[in-house]
């Protein structure tokens, strides 16, 4: 047991300081020096309150313990509004965890590996969009901004690879639940994404699309009615500009063009889950503004836990709880992060966006969302993204990439809207109806030009649409 050298606020005052300076993580020791040299131990870089449970909530909280309405007072300041209110007054409960301090498993191999090597090479062009600093070439791939010392850098480091590998293809399970706890729609769909740019491996730029940074496509394989309904977004490498975005509709038979506000709907009914809602950063980082750094503290969050593959074939979550019928909420792992970044920033490249701020809590170790929030015109809090992130580890089962390390990715989410009452639960599968699979990497580039043709251009959509 180490011996407490620091009062209780001390973790609380070298964060406002941090925040008034510009400066990046950690309290005791600079957060990412500490990382590159010893990633397996950044409790050289903490306190015990920012990292342990127990010392933060004065022993009324500890590991292993269930977090419900009973006891949720003691880790309120640790929780977005939302969060806290579905525990406190909608029986959602939450299990705590150890905390992390190797933070290698909290990226995918090659990712990290990107990280730590192009540590300090990014920088910013005359247009506010991140380049290679040496060259002024688009971002080479890892997190741009390791030791993040501003809301921009924050928000360029999730928006520029959301999933973290070049191809990202999830199978998700998504469970829509009603205000009063039914069950409204169950629907399969496949969300891929393909970087052009801001790449780890392969080719530096797919196709030579330079201009480019990703393409993003979601296809719903059932139910019968919602079959065929897809969703194609190309992503320009210019922050500024806003996206395409294409649809095909079952019942329209053709591809169609969406205007920038379909950003901000209901993809398809009952769902809560906005294309703006991914990741937190689902829109161009300087299509909106006001970006602010609000402050710097601990946070609960999902960072490991949550993926199902030891315990059900196809990795869903089969534990439901909470609301009025006992079906609102997943069971959730979550542990004490010791810093996040809070950042809030407003649409103002959509002047008829029904959002009107978002909040984003963002882990300092890995630069990946830790919590979102986001209000309406009014002011008033509107809908929640509550993502579990993770290496694919459960008990002996683990799922590895080629290079023998365990993958790491999303599990599950929860999206809230609590204006309406309704939740989202989407749960990433191994597979769905259609045969469809969630997959994180290619044997080479002649596969993921067979990725790119089939689900991310205006062609596939159709094509999908009508097989």
């Amino acid at each position: 047991m180490r011996i407490r050298k620091y009062d209780y606020d001390y973790t609380r005052r070298v964060f406002l300081e941090k925040v008034a300076k510009g400066v990046g993580g950690g309290v005791l020791a600079p957060l990412w020096p500490t990382i590159v040299s010893s990633a397996e131990d950044i409790s050289k870089a903490y306190p015990d309150e920012a990292i342990s449970i127990e010392a933060n909530t004065k022993g009324k909280i500890k590991v292993g313990d269930t977090v419900d309405s009973k006891n949720v007072e003691h880790v309120k300041h640790l929780l977005d509004e939302i969060t806290f209110t579905q525990i406190a007054q909608h029986g959602r409960k939450i299990t705590i965890a150890a905390p992390t301090t190797d933070v290698s498993t909290m990226y995918p191999y090659t990712f990290f590996q990107a990280t730590l090597k192009n540590a300090g090479k990014a920088g910013w062009d005359d247009t506010g969009n991140v380049v290679e600093a040496a060259t002024g070439e688009p971002w080479i791939g890892g997190t741009p901004f390791p030791d993040m010392k501003n809301a921009m850098e924050a928000v360029a480091n999730i928006t520029l690879s959301w999933g973290r590998h070049d191809l990202s293809q999830y199978a998700i399970r998504d469970f829509d639940i009603n205000p009063d706890g039914s069950r409204a729609y169950q629907y399969d769909l496949v969300w891929t994404e393909l970087n052009t740019t801001a790449r780890t491996e392969g080719s530096r730029y797919f196709q030579d699309k330079k201009d480019m940074l990703r393409y993003q496509s979601v296809f719903f394989t059932a139910p019968q009615e919602q079959a065929g309904a897809s969703f194609l977004s190309p992503w320009h490498y210019d922050q500024r500009r806003l996206p395409e975005l294409y649809g095909y509709l079952p019942q329209f038979r053709r591809v169609r063009q969406f205007p920038a506000n379909q950003r901000f709907e209901p993809l398809v009914p009952g769902i809560t889950l906005f294309l703006s809602d991914a990741w937190g950063a689902g829109d161009p980082m300087l299509t909106w503004g006001d970006t602010t750094l609000v402050e710097r503290k601990p946070h609960l969050a999902s960072v490991k836990g949550n993926w199902r593959g030891g315990e059900h074939p196809n990795w869903e979550n089969t534990h439901f709880h909470g609301g009025p019928k006992g079906l609102s909420f997943m069971d959730t792992v979550m542990e004490l992060v010791p810093e996040v970044l809070v950042v809030d920033s407003s649409p103002t490249g959509y002047p008829r966006a029904p959002v009107g701020k978002k909040r984003m809590w963002i882990d300092a170790r890995n630069g990946m969302l830790a919590g979102y929030v986001t209000y309406d015109r009014r002011g008033e809090v509107w809908k929640q993204v509550d993502a579990a992130f993770g290496q694919q580890i459960q008990g002996d089962v683990v799922n590895k990439d080629k290079f023998g390390y365990p993958h790491w990715s999303v599990a599950q989410v929860h999206i809230g809207d609590i204006q309406s009452g309704r939740m989202s639960m989407l749960q990433f599968a191994k597979e769905v109806r259609g045969g469809y699979q969630s997959r994180y990497e290619v044997k080479d580039e002649a596969e993921e030009v067979e990725v790119y043709n089939k689900f991310l251009t205006q062609n596939a959509l159709a094509r999908l649409g009508t097989a």
